[in-house]
Protein backbone atom coordinates (compact mmCIF):
# COMPACT_ATOMS: atom_id res chain seq x y z
CA UNK A 1 0.00 0.00 0.00
CA UNK A 2 2.82 2.37 0.83
CA UNK A 3 4.45 1.82 -2.56
CA UNK A 4 1.23 2.62 -4.42
CA UNK A 5 0.82 5.74 -2.27
CA UNK A 6 4.35 6.85 -3.21
CA UNK A 7 3.65 6.22 -6.88
CA UNK A 8 0.47 8.29 -6.68
CA UNK A 9 2.25 11.17 -4.93
CA UNK A 10 5.11 10.96 -7.41
CA UNK A 11 2.64 10.86 -10.32
CA UNK A 12 0.68 13.85 -8.96
CA UNK A 13 3.82 15.90 -8.40
CA UNK A 14 4.94 15.02 -11.93
CA UNK A 15 1.57 16.10 -13.34
CA UNK A 16 1.67 19.35 -11.36
CA UNK A 17 5.22 19.99 -12.54
CA UNK A 18 4.15 19.40 -16.14
CA UNK A 19 1.12 21.70 -15.77
CA UNK A 20 3.23 24.40 -14.11
CA UNK A 21 5.88 24.16 -16.84
CA UNK A 22 3.23 24.33 -19.58
CA UNK A 23 1.56 27.39 -18.05
CA UNK A 24 4.93 29.07 -17.44
CA UNK A 25 6.08 28.43 -21.03
CA UNK A 26 2.80 29.71 -22.45
CA UNK A 27 2.88 32.88 -20.33
CA UNK A 28 6.51 33.45 -21.22
CA UNK A 29 5.64 33.32 -24.92
CA UNK A 30 2.52 35.48 -24.57
CA UNK A 31 3.99 38.14 -22.32
CA UNK A 32 7.37 38.39 -24.01
CA UNK A 33 7.45 41.39 -26.32
CA UNK A 34 8.77 40.05 -29.57
CA UNK A 35 10.53 42.90 -31.33
CA UNK A 36 9.38 43.22 -34.94
CA UNK A 37 11.36 44.51 -37.90
CA UNK A 38 11.52 48.28 -38.36
CA UNK A 39 10.00 47.84 -41.85
CA UNK A 40 6.78 46.55 -40.23
CA UNK A 41 6.09 49.52 -37.96
CA UNK A 42 2.52 50.80 -37.97
CA UNK A 43 1.50 54.15 -39.38
CA UNK A 44 2.09 56.74 -36.66
CA UNK A 45 5.06 54.88 -35.19
CA UNK A 46 7.43 56.50 -37.67
CA UNK A 47 7.87 59.72 -39.65
CA UNK A 48 9.43 59.80 -43.10
CA UNK A 49 11.52 62.73 -44.28
CA UNK A 50 10.52 64.63 -47.40
CA UNK A 51 12.48 63.50 -50.46
CA UNK A 52 15.03 65.81 -52.07
CA UNK A 53 13.33 67.33 -55.12
CA UNK A 54 15.21 67.91 -58.37
CA UNK A 55 14.59 71.51 -59.49
CA UNK A 56 14.51 70.71 -63.20
CA UNK A 57 12.09 67.77 -63.08
CA UNK A 58 10.15 68.53 -59.87
CA UNK A 59 10.45 64.84 -58.96
CA UNK A 60 12.46 63.15 -56.21
CA UNK A 61 16.17 62.90 -57.06
CA UNK A 62 16.25 59.17 -56.34
CA UNK A 63 13.32 58.30 -58.65
CA UNK A 64 14.00 54.90 -60.27
CA UNK A 65 11.45 52.44 -61.66
CA UNK A 66 8.45 54.56 -60.54
CA UNK A 67 9.65 54.58 -56.89
CA UNK A 68 11.92 56.74 -54.77
CA UNK A 69 13.52 55.98 -51.40
CA UNK A 70 13.00 58.21 -48.36
CA UNK A 71 14.51 57.93 -44.88
CA UNK A 72 12.10 57.13 -42.04
CA UNK A 73 12.61 57.90 -38.35
CA UNK A 74 10.82 55.71 -35.79
CA UNK A 75 9.06 57.63 -33.00
CA UNK A 76 10.80 58.08 -29.63
CA UNK A 77 10.92 54.97 -27.40
CA UNK A 78 10.02 52.61 -30.25
CA UNK A 79 12.09 49.43 -30.29
CA UNK A 80 12.47 47.47 -33.49
CA UNK A 81 14.91 45.22 -35.27
CA UNK A 82 17.19 46.85 -37.84
CA UNK A 83 17.95 45.26 -41.21
CA UNK A 84 21.19 43.78 -39.81
CA UNK A 85 19.21 41.96 -37.07
CA UNK A 86 20.12 44.11 -34.06
CA UNK A 87 17.42 45.42 -31.74
CA UNK A 88 17.48 49.19 -31.20
CA UNK A 89 15.45 51.68 -29.13
CA UNK A 90 15.03 54.95 -31.03
CA UNK A 91 15.01 58.49 -29.69
CA UNK A 92 13.21 59.93 -32.74
CA UNK A 93 16.36 61.33 -34.37
CA UNK A 94 17.89 58.19 -35.87
CA UNK A 95 17.03 56.78 -39.28
CA UNK A 96 15.51 53.34 -38.79
CA UNK A 97 14.70 52.26 -42.33
CA UNK A 98 14.06 53.44 -45.87
CA UNK A 99 10.60 53.40 -47.43
CA UNK A 100 9.58 53.63 -51.07
CA UNK A 101 7.22 56.31 -52.35
CA UNK A 102 5.69 56.48 -55.84
CA UNK A 103 7.05 58.94 -58.39
CA UNK A 104 6.96 59.50 -62.13
CA UNK A 105 9.86 58.28 -64.21
CA UNK A 106 11.81 61.20 -65.54
CA UNK A 107 13.17 60.57 -68.98
CA UNK A 108 15.76 63.34 -69.17
CA UNK A 109 14.11 64.97 -72.19
CA UNK A 110 13.52 68.69 -71.97
CA UNK A 111 9.85 69.61 -71.87
CA UNK A 112 10.52 73.04 -73.41
CA UNK A 113 12.48 71.59 -76.32
CA UNK A 114 9.74 69.00 -76.98
CA UNK A 115 7.04 71.71 -77.06
CA UNK A 116 9.15 73.97 -79.30
CA UNK A 117 9.87 71.14 -81.74
CA UNK A 118 6.21 70.16 -81.78
CA UNK A 119 5.11 73.74 -82.42
CA UNK A 120 7.61 74.67 -85.14
CA UNK A 121 8.73 71.38 -86.69
CA UNK A 122 5.90 69.04 -85.70
CA UNK A 123 4.74 68.71 -89.29
CA UNK A 124 8.15 67.12 -90.05
CA UNK A 125 7.97 64.75 -87.05
CA UNK A 126 11.01 66.32 -85.34
CA UNK A 127 9.31 66.21 -81.93
CA UNK A 128 8.73 62.46 -82.20
CA UNK A 129 12.31 61.83 -83.32
CA UNK A 130 13.53 63.87 -80.33
CA UNK A 131 11.33 61.95 -77.87
CA UNK A 132 12.56 58.59 -79.13
CA UNK A 133 9.70 57.53 -81.39
CA UNK A 134 11.37 57.25 -84.82
CA UNK A 135 8.52 55.27 -86.41
CA UNK A 136 5.97 57.95 -85.50
CA UNK A 137 8.43 60.65 -86.58
CA UNK A 138 8.87 59.01 -89.97
CA UNK A 139 5.10 58.58 -90.35
CA UNK A 140 4.53 62.27 -89.55
CA UNK A 141 7.30 63.26 -91.95
CA UNK A 142 5.86 61.19 -94.82
CA UNK A 143 2.30 62.44 -94.28
CA UNK A 144 3.33 66.04 -93.51
CA UNK A 145 2.01 65.79 -89.97
CA UNK A 146 -1.13 63.91 -91.04
CA UNK A 147 -2.10 66.97 -93.10
CA UNK A 148 -1.77 69.25 -90.06
CA UNK A 149 -4.35 67.48 -87.90
CA UNK A 150 -1.79 65.11 -86.38
CA UNK A 151 0.56 68.00 -85.70
CA UNK A 152 -2.15 69.89 -83.81
CA UNK A 153 -3.15 66.81 -81.78
CA UNK A 154 0.51 66.03 -81.05
CA UNK A 155 1.21 69.60 -79.91
CA UNK A 156 -1.78 69.48 -77.54
CA UNK A 157 -0.68 66.09 -76.17
CA UNK A 158 2.88 67.27 -75.53
CA UNK A 159 1.76 70.60 -74.05
CA UNK A 160 -0.66 68.86 -71.66
CA UNK A 161 1.94 66.12 -70.91
CA UNK A 162 -0.43 63.33 -71.90
CA UNK A 163 1.24 59.90 -71.92
CA UNK A 164 2.94 58.42 -73.92
CA UNK A 165 4.54 61.67 -75.11
CA UNK A 166 7.66 61.20 -72.98
CA UNK A 167 9.13 57.71 -73.18
CA UNK A 168 9.78 55.81 -69.96
CA UNK A 169 13.43 54.85 -69.41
Amino acid sequence: MASSWRRLVCFRSGVWSLIFYSVYSHLKLVLAEEVDSCDNLRLGQYLCKDPKIDESTQEPESCRDVTAWVECLPAPNISCRLSNGTEFRFSGKEVGFNKTIPCRNVSGYSYKVAVALSLFLGWLGADRFYLGYPALGLLKFCTVGFCGIGTLIDFIMIAMQVSPTLPQP
